[in-house]
């Protein structure tokens, strides 16, 4: 299987379940709006997810992976399950007592780092509130409580995706995050056909995603024993193997979780002004898509490809992939960072729009997904820079470049925020994630690991300017277009004219990219040629 065909793999059951991930969004927003009881679940399920991201996929992915792989080509699948045994063995003790420890402080938790604001918050008299102050900090404690175990599936889950990544079978790994869209989807289906209240809508989908967290583990662990590899849970010990795993993962962690730092800290800054939360939220969504379908894609398939290509002497081949895989984050990125730029607001209302998600609403978000767009290159360079230090067991340099990075964030959202509100956040974000993918590049030119081939620089060119006229085509045709994308044209109308829209700014694209050699015609060849040859 080749680069490209293991992005596709990856990247096809990543967007399976953005879609389903964005069908999600649409039921929560018509259930809940922009209400407390949203913003109460997104600041309870954000601080999982920051942890997941921190001591979960970014650790593992950049530490683990190398480190397995290294005792599978020297020592054999012995060594490695001996290796994946102690590492599992202590992520299980340290995960418990972690959410043991969460579970007895929640309300000092929420107080002072999830929902700061929501401990400041004062009622104002005579207003007609959904929930007071006290209500909404009660029910922000008890989702967050609620869902905090998902932290320690989802962890475990991590490692085992690395060890099914170093195998190169990257496809269940992929896919086993849809299953948190379906249970969720399913009882808000379910909170719909009995009519429930929106609290009860909160606290049924909080326990939903407890429940996927568990199926998404045991789905992993499944995949692993049925490719005949398993560990064991012994006794925690430190060894010299545990060790280098935490030098290496303690820089990992804060680097692989950058998107989720910035987006945490925003929903904390959010949490002072009621709705501006789920207004992140809701604008988040569409921007995670590309976002999902190709950062991630790079991110998984590209450390274990360097790790290996190094680790064999392989440097023309490691500076081949690295070339090849920013190429293609590029050549998807950048058209769609224009068009979520461009037409936003269509896209908002056509996903959003009805029940409690007002027109008045959309606008709020609308502004802010045209923001994040900004910044969707920038966070996709980052997943292709990162693996360069990773895959030569180097956390510190990046380690210092995304705090950095993140102290310039908090920074920024702070002062954005009395000035723009949620959009004063949606900038600081872009603006970090632009600093941070800078430095990432700077450092591995100014070290001699990353050499840029012509290739890259011509399509690099040709890709902006492909996606440059696209965006020409998007506004001519938004202005013919406009009055089919109003409210009054209904759902049915809007959909169709966004979708029209859609199409031929992609049609423009593609054409574009092909005619002037923005992507590579005969690799794309290969690639169809391969998949139509029949199997032996």
């Amino acid at each position: 299987m080749n680069l490209l065909r293991k992005f596709a793999t990856v990247g096809g059951a990543t967007l399976v379940s953005r879609v389903f991930g964005f069908v999600r969004e649409m039921m929560m927003a018509a259930a809940l709006g922009i209400g407390p009881v949203a913003d109460a679940f997104n600041l309870a399920f954000r601080f999982p997810n920051l942890f997941r991201r921190l001591f979960a996929e970014g650790a593992f992915n950049a530490a683990f992976i190398p480190l397995f792989a290294r005792h599978l080509e020297e020592g054999g699948e012995g060594s490695a399950r001996r290796f994946a045994s102690e590492i599992f063995s202590t992520l299980f003790t340290a995960l418990f007592l972690l959410t043991v420890l969460a579970l007895v402080f929640m309300p000092a938790l929420v107080s002072s780092i999830i929902a700061p604001g929501l401990a400041v918050c004062v009622d104002e008299a005579g207003a007609a509130q959904a929930l007071s102050c006290a209500e909404r900090f009660d029910i922000t404690v008890a989702f967050s409580r609620i869902m905090f175990p998902y932290l320690a599936c989802m962890s475990l889950m991590a490692m085992v995706a690395g060890i099914l990544n170093a195998f190169r079978r990257f496809f269940m790994a992929a896919a086993a995050p849809t299953l948190l869209n379906f249970i969720l989807i399913a009882v808000l289906l379910w909170g719909w056909h009995t009519g429930a209240m929106t609290v009860e809508i909160g606290f049924l989908m909080s326990w939903g995603v407890l429940a996927a967290g568990i199926a998404q583990l045991a789905l992993v662990t499944f995949e692993m024993h049925r490719m005949g590899f398993s560990v064991a849970i012994r006794r925690p010990r430190w060894t010299p193997g545990l060790k280098r795993l935490l030098v290496l993962a303690g820089p990992a962690a804060l680097i692989g979780g950058i998107t989720q730092i910035n987006l945490f800290v925003g929903q904390a800054i959010a949490s002072f002004k009621p709705g501006a939360v789920s207004i992140l939220q809701y604008a988040d969504r569409p921007y995670q898509l590309p976002l999902g379908m190709v950062g991630v894609a790079i991110g998984v398939v590209l450390l274990p490809e360097l790790s290996r290509a190094l680790k064999a002497g392989h440097l023309r081949e490691a500076q081949h992939t690295q070339n090849r895989s920013l190429e293609f984050a590029l050549f998807l990125t950048v058209p769609a960072a224009v068009a979520l730029f461009l037409i936003p607001e269509p896209i908002v209302r056509v996903i959003y729009e009805r029940g409690a998600f007002g027109p008045e609403v959309t606008g709020a978000v609308a502004a802010v997904l045209g923001l994040y767009a900004l910044g969707l290159p920038a966070f996709v360079l980052i997943k292709v820079f990162t693996p360069g230090y990773f895959a030569r067991e180097d956390t510190r340099t990046p380690m210092f470049i995304t705090g950095f990075s993140a102290l310039a964030n908090i920074v920024l959202s702070l002062l954005l925020f009395w000035q723009l509100a949620e959009q004063g956040i949606a900038l600081a974000t872009t603006l970090a994630g632009w600093l941070n993918a800078g430095l990432l590049y700077w450092g591995l030119r100014r070290r001699g690991l990353w050499e840029s081939d012509r290739a890259l620089v011509k399509r690099t060119a040709l890709v902006f300017l492909s996606a440059g006229l696209m965006g020409g085509a998007l506004m001519a045709l938004l202005t013919v277009l406009e009055p089919f994308l109003t409210p009054q044209a209904g759902l049915a109308g809007q959909l169709a004219a966004l979708v029209l829209l859609t199409g031929i700014g992609m049609a423009v694209y593609f054409a574009f990219a092909f005619l002037t050699g923005a992507a590579d015609r005969a690799l794309v060849k290969r690639l169809f040629k391969r998949r139509g040859r029949p199997a032996a």
